[in-house]
């Protein structure tokens, strides 16, 4: 009857040592780093910049205790800060000749301690968030009349070039804050205008007006078409961080949309404000200008000859000079999206999408320059390198453009990515700065990890003395609760903060209420009379419904929370949620396996320790005294 099979325990088995084992990073603490990334959006690192990196230490007479690469940068390994600080300063020498215009980012960071047995197997620990391991605040204004004047200004160039195109005359065209106007002599060329803009623009409500005696069009966006271009507004801003963030080495930034206008940022270890603010407010344009394939640009690329008049140098992937006209043909104002794919050829490849002022203009470009290099720029800092310059194969319309060369793919995909959120759409203000040091995240932590000690020792206490051996099963099973919801959380690279260590203190309580709920079922059915074995398995059973209902109805509110909250209710969401779910599996499953192991294999079992059993008349069940 109480009684599990032989899979059932090895799937506890497992759980166990999974639970340890993704738990177990987590004990081990982390170290001074020096982690080292690309200062420029057009420079990618490759693994073999890790060896690079070492000799680079070695010269200096230092040595890592780990260095690796972690896709966007490498990191270095130290036993203490004085190693860290001299690395920090060996590699900004040897990687940053000229402090004022540096190409890789070298700050400190913190690297975990785990053995690589627990890093070969991903086992990583959990990150912490702002208020457990320090760092910076931001609170950003997001400029949304910024966007919809460039919104208006963009809607503006394309109702000249539609009308160009269509040989309608206007008296001019002017902008009155958001709002396009347009002038006309007569009637018949406005009506012609009219059918034309509302065919092409259906974003726009144009209206009939007549100002000073002359016929006038208005056009002003729809109500749902100025709330996309500014949600529209805020992700490009947010994506944008999220890239610029990255340089930063953050492990697990926090830059999310609060209200309609405004973006939070929390660097978690980075305490270096002023790094941090010039790295996020980094600006990035992009332009489109013809490569000058004269002689005497030939000779200056190659170092031969000085840059011919009305041309300047640039250097393309590669460190590959390249002598580019000063004219500019598109900007990023023009590029509406870019995606990675793949061309005719099954070559990797960048689709863009123009605009209709752009689509024009690229049309007139490459049907007049066919087999000339195009070369699409990037600017930083003030500094432009050129990401690539394709061959022009034929006449490009309809506002789709490819570019396709020698590029991988993940090339394809970075250029897709810095072409489309390469600048902020609008303007960005910090309105709110905090920075929360290291020490007091230490503290945070361990006035956390106390509450969750102190917690658990009560109730483990009080169940034993309440319930007996029940109680030490009970305590287990909390025990395995707590360990599999660190390893969860570990496991999914979740961000523990101080709401989430309340949640896992919560978690707590709500895990032995499942434990009190089957003990007294079990009371119950020994003070009815019930046999030892048929009380337990009667109990656990009836239990089992009980706490079904109970979890589901609080798990719905925690999904509430996940779904609608933002920030600290969302952290606290997050440990909620899976602290149910494990919650569910060690109260029930893991204690009942306990359970079984002690009591199932005994066919004669005349009592159980389950605390003192009281009959209604007042005298003690005798199946519960042993």
């Amino acid at each position: 009857m109480n009684r599990y099979p032989l899979w059932k325990y090895a799937i506890l088995v497992v759980a166990l040592l999974v639970g340890l084992i993704y738990t177990l990073p987590n004990f081990y603490g982390e170290a001074p780093a020096v982690q080292v990334s690309s200062g420029r959006a057009t420079i990618r690192l490759e693994p073999d910049f890790a060896q690079r990196v070492e000799g680079i230490l070695s010269a200096a007479g230092l040595t890592a205790d780990l260095i690796q690469f972690d896709g966007n940068s490498v990191k270095a390994r130290f036993a203490n800060v004085e190693l860290q600080g001299k690395a920090k300063d060996a590699l900004s020498r040897a990687l940053n000749p000229n402090p004022e215009d540096a190409d890789y980012i070298v700050a400190l960071n913190l690297l975990s301690r785990s053995p690589a047995v627990l890093t070969a197997l991903h086992a990583m620990p959990m990150y912490l968030g702002l208020d457990l391991r320090g760092g910076v605040h931001f609170l950003m204004q997001v400029d949304m009349k910024s966007a919809l004047t460039k919104k208006a200004e963009a809607v503006a160039g394309d109702v000249r070039s539609m009308l160009r195109d269509k040989n309608i005359r206007h008296s001019g065209i002017t902008r009155d804050g958001n709002a396009v106007e347009i002038g006309f002599r007569d009637a018949d060329a406005l009506k012609a205008a009219l059918a034309l803009l509302t065919d092409q623009l259906p974003d726009m409500t144009w209206t009939e007006e007549t100002q000073g005696g002359q016929l006038q069009l208005r056009g002003a966006l729809k109500p749902a078409a100025a709330l996309a271009v500014q949600e529209a507004a805020i992700k490009q801003n947010i994506t944008t961080l999220h890239n610029r963030v990255n340089e930063l080495g953050v492990a697990e930034p926090v830059i999310q949309q609060q209200g309609a206008d405004r973006v939070v940022v929390q660097l978690p270890g980075v305490q270096d404000t002023a790094k941090a603010k010039d790295i996020i407010g980094r600006t990035a344009t992009l332009e489109v200008r013809m490569v000058d394939e004269s002689a005497e640009a030939a000779a200056a690329a190659a170092g031969t000859g000085p840059v011919p008049f009305g041309s300047e140098r640039f250097m393309e992937r590669g460190a590959r000079p390249l002598i580019v006209k000063r004219q500019v043909l598109l900007t990023g104002e023009n590029l509406r999206d870019a995606q990675p794919g793949f061309d005719d050829q099954h070559q990797p490849a960048v689709h863009l999408t123009l605009d209709d002022k752009g689509s024009r203009i690229f049309r007139d470009v490459t049907r007049e320059n066919i087999g000339k290099r195009m070369a699409i720029i990037l600017f930083e800092k003030g500094k432009g390198e050129v990401v690539t310059a394709p061959v022009i194969r034929g006449e490009i319309g309809g506002g789709r453009v490819q570019i396709s060369g020698a590029m991988t793919t993940t090339e394809a995909y970075d250029t897709a990515l810095l072409l489309r959120a390469g600048s902020l759409a609008a303007p960005m203000e910090i309105i709110e700065e905090r920075t929360i040091g290291p020490s007091l995240g230490a503290d945070n932590i361990a006035k956390g990890f106390d509450s969750v000690i102190y917690g658990f020792a009560a109730i483990t206490l009080f169940m034993m003395l309440y319930y007996g051996l029940f109680g030490v099963f009970s305590s287990i099973a909390l025990a395995v609760n707590l360990l599999l919801l660190i390893a969860l959380l570990s496991m999914l690279q979740a961000t523990l903060t101080l709401p989430g260590i309340a949640a896992i203190a919560l978690t707590l309580g709500m895990a032995i209420d499942s434990n009190v709920l089957i003990n007294e079922r079990v009371r119950e059915e020994l003070r009815a009379g019930m046999a030892p074995q048929t009380a337990i398995n009667i109990g656990y059973e009836r239990a089992w419904a009980t706490i079904l209902d109970s979890n589901v109805t609080t798990l719905i509110a925690g999904l509430a929370l996940l779904t609608f909250g933002s920030g600290p209710v969302r952290g606290f969401a997050v440990v909620h949620c899976l602290g149910i779910m494990t919650s569910m599996f060690s109260s029930v499953f893991f204690s009942r396996g306990l359970v079984n192991l002690w009591y199932g294999r005994r066919k004669k079992l005349k009592s159980v320790s389950i605390g003192q059993v009281w009959r209604p008349d007042g005298s003690t069940a005798p199946a519960a005294k042993g």
